[in-house]
């Protein structure tokens, strides 16, 4: 029964992101502001409930069968793919060199802030 308290609690919190999304027009995705909704809540709570670990704990476990339709999705559109083939080779590639060098500052602040409170 918690893995079903759980699933709700996910499922409510990312309903609850698509109608704020969708009701006050904002230009973020339903489902992140249902994660940021549930992040509040459990900051605001202090613990994760065993329901809503148990639950996470089994998504992640299997978390590679959510993307075979992402996979087949691409097979099957593979000529669109092809069309805008170096469109998206540049975005993955600039966003993926953003991103580690986005990390790599904030690892190194992280490292000297540390290190500043640790002396």
């Amino acid at each position: 029964m918690p893995i079903v308290v759980g699933m709700s609690v996910l499922l409510g919190c990312q309903l609850a992101g698509e109608l704020l999304a969708r009701g006050l027009a904002l230009p973020i995705p339903g489902p992140v502001i249902g994660m940021a909704l549930l992040l509040l809540g459990l900051l605001v709570l202090g613990r994760v409930p065993e329901g809503l670990r148990r639950t996470g704990e089994g998504l992640l476990r299997h978390l590679t069968l959510l993307f075979v339709p992402a996979g087949v999705g691409m097979m099957v559109h593979f000529e669109l793919i092809r069309a805008d083939l170096w469109p998206l080779l540049v975005t993955l590639v600039l966003s993926t060199a953003i991103t580690l060098a986005v990390t790599a500052k904030v690892m190194a602040w992280l490292s000297r802030r540390r290190d500043e409170e640790g002396a």
